[in-house]
């Protein structure tokens, strides 16, 4: 819900009474940016709920953090923009609405601000409100380790505390002696250890008894509209081959689901795909392969534990500004984990047809039980009850 600054109410927390939370109804800033936001968004309120029944949240939330009471100032899909060219296009908008927020937490100050990802807006906020001494904190540490590695000091500078939610994140930051908590990942809290496929697809009204591929192009439209046609083309090549392969298309929403229809009618007019929305993890667990875009639901995939492709194509002025600048071996979260290729990865020009039909015909029709201790190690090295742990670095860092 989209309202003017002018008309929200000035927002007053109480003092801590004799070192203990009684009467204190704090105050917390939190902005976040996308969907996978919105849900680790959701964890942490929820959680600081349990110690503070009364607290208010306030900035930019999605539908997960709403339905907790958050007070949204604006959309989230405001902060929903990826890559270089797309941002110049908004970039106007963007500091009116980074402006508006710093304006409503310096009057209005929060016990704590958490920018939840969307790094390129939040820590500009978050230097912001540290300077005019509110303390600040950043959920999901920026890539830093991945490219332009001195950015670290920028994050310093904007933050009183990093929570991250990967191991080797806060090796990196031990090594710059900057403040980082590792808090583990909800999704492996909320994903269970082992994810039944006959279960998913009745639940989903699925075949039983075809192989199911999930076409998965992505949440945001500008990936979604990238990706698509190299994932329909591959879809009716396998088709040829096998035609009582299934496809499904989890979407996030109605508007993607939308925008996958109308791209399908252009590019594959004839191929048959089930369209679900908003149950990604049921479909992941129904599907016997994943064909997806590179980020977090790459992570859902690894806990769930299926195969999968992950491919990636940006803005090609953005591919083309940025591709020297980063060092990494691998982009997708299971092989970063491992520190090897457990799954395959296409970017840019390698997204074709040509590469992407052999990769999903061998995780198709060959023995990939291999995978399975590798999910594993991955699960329980991330299930550390991370809302709790976020909940608990927020408290202590407001405590100082």
């Amino acid at each position: 819900m989209t309202e003017t600054i002018e008309n929200q109410v000035t927002l007053n927390a109480s003092p801590i009474i004799n070192g203990t939370t009684a009467e204190f109804n704090p105050v917390f800033g939190i902005v976040v940016g996308e969907h996978s936001g919105d849900t680790l968004g959701a964890g942490l309120m929820s959680s600081l709920m349990c110690n503070y029944p009364n607290a208010k949240f306030i900035g930019i939330g999605g539908p997960k953090m709403l339905a907790l009471g958050f007070e949204s100032l604006f959309e989230m899909e405001e902060l929903s923009v990826m890559g270089i060219f797309e941002v110049l296009g908004r970039l106007k908008r963007l500091f009116h609405v980074k402006d508006c927020l710093a304006a409503q937490f310096i009057q209005n100050r929060p016990d704590v601000f958490i920018g939840i990802d969307a790094p390129d807006f939040n820590l500009r906020l978050e230097r912001q409100l540290k300077k005019k001494g509110i303390k600040t904190v950043h959920y999901v540490s920026p890539s830093v380790w991945a490219w332009r590695e001195k950015r670290i000091f920028t994050i310093e500078a904007a933050t009183d505390m990093v929570l991250s939610l990967l191991p080797f994140e806060k090796d990196f930051y031990d090594k710059y002696e900057v403040p980082c908590t590792f808090v583990g990942h909800p999704l492996a809290d909320d994903i269970p250890l082992s994810s039944d496929k006959e279960e998913a697809r009745q639940a989903l009204d699925l075949p039983l008894d075809n192989k199911i591929l999930a076409l998965m192009p992505g949440s945001r439209g500008g990936e979604l509209s990238r990706l698509t046609e190299s994932f329909l083309l591959s879809a009716e090549a396998l088709l040829n081959e096998d035609p009582g392969l299934h496809f499904v298309a989890p979407m996030i929403s109605d508007v993607r689901a939308e925008q996958f229809k109308s791209l399908k009618q252009n590019i594959a007019p004839n191929l048959a795909v089930t369209i679900i929305i908003n149950k990604t993890q049921q479909v992941i667990a129904a599907s016997d392969c994943l064909l997806m875009a590179s980020g977090t639901v790459t992570l859902e995939a690894s806990l769930i534990k299926r195969p999968m492709v992950i491919c990636y194509k940006f803005n090609a002025f953005t591919y083309h500004m940025f591709k020297g600048l980063v060092k990494l071996e691998w982009f997708s979260l299971p092989n970063l984990l491992t520190k090897k290729t457990l799954v395959p990865e296409l970017l840019q020009g390698q997204v074709t047809v040509d590469n992407i039909v052999p990769l999903l015909k061998e995780r198709l029709y060959q023995d990939q039980t291999f995978l399975e201790d590798e999910y594993m190690k991955i699960h329980l090295s991330l299930k550390k009850n991370a809302s709790k742990e976020a909940a608990k670095a927020v408290m202590d860092l407001m405590s100082k």
